[in-house]
């Protein structure tokens, strides 16, 4: 089986569901990863925190290492949380990512890791 990553993205800037509308996409989200658990494709899942306290690490011109503030990447999108999956073929995957939208109400990205080398 090919394990997916499937990505779930915030757009900043948005203005915050209400408590209400958060609760209920937890529930969804909890009877989502249950039922992926009891299938057999979960391999691993996380939410993120916020990009904006992220650290970014890369190595500099000079071979020294610079440390930043703030996401990677200067776009409205930040990776919020995301999936680990196994399934047979990437069909099974996006019916997998669509329940996932749904569920925590906002895009899914689905994305298959490299074979092993």
């Amino acid at each position: 089986m090919t394990q997916y990553l499937m990505s779930v993205y915030m757009v900043e800037g948005t203005e915050e569901p209400a408590a209400e509308v958060i609760e209920q996409m937890y529930k969804a989200v909890d009877v989502f990863n249950n039922e992926i658990k009891a299938s057999g494709n979960w391999v691993f899942a996380g939410g993120l925190h916020p990009a904006n306290i992220a650290t970014v690490v890369r190595a500099g011109d000079t071979g020294d290492v610079i440390t930043t503030d703030g996401p990677f990447a200067e776009t409205k999108e930040q990776l919020g949380g995301f999936w680990v999956v196994k399934c047979a073929d990437l069909d099974e995957a996006l019916a997998l990512a669509a329940r996932a939208t749904v569920a925590c109400q906002a895009p899914v990205e689905v994305r298959p890791f490299q074979d092993d080398v």
